[in-house]
């Protein structure tokens, strides 16, 4: 008799719907998370960098990025086909697992749009709008689509051959966008007035707002990743809820110990180290692996955003010293904590495995990391080339929202740490003295 023809389960396929808004929200919560940590004057600039991303991405994803990180491998592990190119044959009917393949496609695809809007964190202030815009299609197609595919692809090199483990994106997620951001913030150079001028976040409740979205989000990020509504889903729900937990109280503690205060800015980070870290791991470790796990990213993570100030780099919202070094901790202690309940074979050091699952994190986190930087550099480079991939020294000064959007987030832009603004672009009664 012929095989039945694959269904997709209908339990599955409504958590996996469910999954992919909350990733989705993820985005609009990154923007408010970064919109709040800047100054006044660079604020929209800040969530339009985000917003643009999601309809960058999508086009980039239906037209062709899907079918290379998803497709079936045509080059040794490296890249997919082009098979499902514009989603061809890839109807309504169309399985994959236990859910339609559409809905997987559209799932993986809210993961590549906050990906590429995490980078935007690590060049705030002072890339040009424009040639945000010609960077982010390129880099999704360039570093993130390969990566993707090496992680999670059929014929993956990373998944099939190398045998390291990543349950939701630690690789091509936290890494990819922590590399890719220190590479343009390296090309861009530093803001003016870095290391001189405070750049305090000016509106810490809507960083707090966009760390709840963030959170809320990540449990679709997550637990979503089981692709099913199983117990593994529900277990990587509660590690991600416990590994938030331990990361905000790692940091806080950090805080209160070296700086004497406990700050909201230092409870949002937190979290969302401990977030970050538990993403590859979230599907590998027992519930106490996760607190152990969130705790590391907590602690190394609060000493990490300072790294910037003595390596001279300006990595403006700190995407190196959270989901590089996040996803870098996340990654490796898989290979000291993974347990075979719920890896279904491999094994932590801590758990009998020995050291070779954790030689392969290794590899995996370092090759990843390499070429997330190499390539990125280079698109940066080539697009600083010919258009220019900085805003002009006037734009930065007043502000990239009145300069290049013509809007403002506030009436009189008093709110925060802005600069003041061009007499030529607002009459007198508009003007206020603000510190830069």
């Amino acid at each position: 008799m012929p095989l039945a023809a694959a269904t997709a389960d209908t339990g599955d396929t409504a958590w996996l719907l469910a999954a992919t808004a909350l990733v989705l929200l993820m985005t609009p919560g990154l923007a408010l998370f970064y919109g709040g940590m800047v100054r006044t004057k660079s604020v929209l600039n800040m969530l339009m960098m985000s917003f643009v991303s999601i309809a960058l991405v999508t086009v980039v994803w239906l037209a062709a990025g899907y079918s290379l990180a998803f497709g079936e491998d045509a080059a040794g592990g490296l890249i997919g086909g082009l098979d499902h190119a514009g989603m061809s044959g890839l109807g309504p009917d169309s399985v994959q697992g236990t859910v339609p393949t559409l809905l997987f496609a559209t799932f993986q695809l809210t993961f590549a749009i906050v990906t590429a809007a995490l980078v935007s964190g690590a060049v705030a202030d002072r890339a040009k709008f424009g040639a945000w815009l010609v960077f982010v299609p390129v880099w999704a197609l360039l570093v993130y689509v390969p990566v993707a595919h090496w992680v999670w692809g059929p014929g993956g090199w990373i998944l099939e051959r190398l045998g390291a483990l990543d349950f939701a994106g630690g690789l091509p997620v936290e890494i990819v966008s922590g590399a890719s951001g220190l590479a343009l913030c390296l090309v861009l150079g530093p803001r003016m007035g870095f290391k001189k001028d405070a750049m305090r976040p000016h509106n810490l409740p809507m960083v707090m707002l966009g760390a709840g979205l963030l959170w809320f989000g990540w449990f679709g990020f997550n637990a979503g990743s089981a692709l099913g509504a199983n117990g593994l889903a529900a277990a990587a729900f509660l590690n991600t809820l416990a590994a938030g937990c331990t990361g905000l109280l790692g940091w806080l503690f950090v805080e209160q110990k070296r700086d004497g205060h406990p700050t909201t800015l230092g409870a949002a980070s937190g979290a969302v180290a401990g977030l970050v870290a538990i993403t590859p791991s979230c599907g590998s470790v027992s519930l106490l692996g996760a607190l152990v796990v969130g705790l590391a990213a907590g602690v190394v993570c609060s000493y990490a955003v300072s790294w910037k100030f003595k390596l001279n780099y300006d990595d403006s919202l700190d995407v190196v010293g959270v989901h590089l070094v996040g996803g870098v901790i996340g990654t490796l202690l898989i290979g000291v904590f993974a347990v075979e309940s719920m890896t279904g074979g491999a094994e932590g050091l801590l758990y009998g495995g020995g050291l070779g699952q954790l030689g392969k994190q290794l590899l995996a986190v370092v090759v990843v990391a390499v070429y997330a930087f190499g390539v990125t550099y280079g698109i940066g480079r080539l697009i600083d080339a010919t258009m220019g991939l900085r805003a002009s020294e006037e734009q930065e000064q007043t502000g990239l929202d009145l300069t290049v959007h013509a809007e403002t987030a506030y009436d009189h832009g008093v709110l925060g740490h802005g600069a003041p603004v061009s007499s030529s672009v607002v009459s007198p009664a508009q003007k206020v003295t603000t510190q830069a």
